[in-house]
């Protein structure tokens, strides 16, 4: 599994676009899994820091609880309709990896726990894979950017 800084050195230009989408909107969307392994879909707020991407959580949280349990996760970006011009879309991020909890106070307080940040969780993500989708040019395909861990960076258009 890779850090987010690993990604960014392999794939640059995929991990920029994807962070660009990301950091494009404060919510997100994190997929865990319920302890029956059905799926559980939450929002979230995502952090890069120090070459990581962290998710905090509020004490007790069922998405904290699930990652405890099973640390299998899926992270999406806001995605909004194209406007009329679908080239000037951003396009849609995804990734999926696994959750470490780290029980850092003063790394949970630089995050923006607060003064007082017992109880809260503080999750490190390991990248198993990076998806990035856009509208190509001319706009009549999209391009998927896809770094997979041991496979590496590829790229595939869909019509």
């Amino acid at each position: 599994m890779a850090s987010w800084n690993e990604i960014e050195s392999s794939a640059p230009e995929l991990a920029a676009r994807a962070r660009t989408t990301f950091d494009a909107h404060k919510h997100k969307v994190l997929a865990t899994l319920r302890r029956d392994g059905s799926p559980r879909i939450s929002g979230i707020e995502a952090t890069f820091s120090d070459g990581e991407l962290w998710l905090g959580m509020m004490p007790g949280s069922r998405k904290a609880i699930d990652l405890r349990r099973d640390p299998r996760l899926a992270l999406h970006s806001a995605s909004l309709d194209p406007p009329d011009d679908p080239t000037a879309w951003p396009g849609d991020a995804k990734l999926t990896g696994r959750a470490v909890e780290v029980d850092d106070p003063e790394r949970l307080r630089k995050l923006g726990a607060g003064d007082d940040p017992a109880g809260a969780h503080l999750f490190r993500v390991d990248i198993t894979e990076l998806v990035h989708t856009r509208v190509g040019d001319p706009a009549d395909h999209l391009v998927i950017d896809l770094w997979q861990e041991g496979k590496g960076l590829r790229s595939m258009q869909r019509r």
